[in-house]
């Protein structure tokens, strides 16, 4: 199964068990800016623990690995969890919807789009754009997450809702980098 089939599939399964979801990371930075391979899916999820068990069963070893009780780890901790498609190797990381101000404001953001052939759920331009900022700058400034931003930002540049990433940027504390990402844009206005 290749990591766009693994995509479509867990799309499904969140929609059948009626889990909200949001792709987020480099499959949505991907969409919105410059494409490159990642070998991971992250996707934010709202799921109640009364919905761990029929995602479990949906992905059953030997092909796949998925730990009930990590998933009920990551629900109580507000935590993340992984899903690994064993014979290909592609991992899905699932972050647990939190409460923290920014994780709700992006979650209430989200938009449908259809790519592979099917309509799915992503985080929004700008806050594609933030999260990979603060990855960047949590992980001792990886430039890979930089550039994924810098890239949604010159792509959507005449879409983006400046105000709101102006708001989020001091809120997140990634003004620096967003000051650089600014400087190196290059954008066509």
């Amino acid at each position: 199964m290749s990591q766009q089939e693994l995509l479509k599939k867990v799309v499904q399964v969140l929609e059948k068990a009626k889990i909200q979801y949001m792709l987020t990371g480099s499959i949505a930075s991907s969409l919105q800016g410059e494409p490159r391979s990642t070998h991971d899916i992250d996707i934010v999820i709202d799921i109640q623990k009364t919905s761990v068990k029929e995602l479990v069963e949906v992905f059953p070893p030997p092909d796949y690995y998925l730990d009930e009780n990590s998933v009920l780890n990551a629900i109580n901790n507000r935590g993340m969890f992984n899903l690994i498609n064993v014979k290909e190797g592609d991992k899905v990381d699932f972050w647990i919807l939190t409460d923290e101000p920014f994780d709700q404001s992006r979650f209430s953001r989200k938009y449908t789009e259809e790519i592979l052939g099917k309509r799915m759920v992503f985080s929004s331009p700008e806050d594609t754009i933030l999260a990979k900022l603060r990855w960047s700058k949590l992980s001792g400034g990886s430039e890979k997450q930089f550039i994924d931003a810098l890239r949604v930002y010159e792509v959507q540049f005449d879409k983006l809702d400046i105000d709101y990433l102006e708001r989020w940027v001091k809120k997140l504390n990634v003004v620096s980098l967003w000051k650089r990402l600014k400087g190196e844009a290059k954008t066509i206005s």
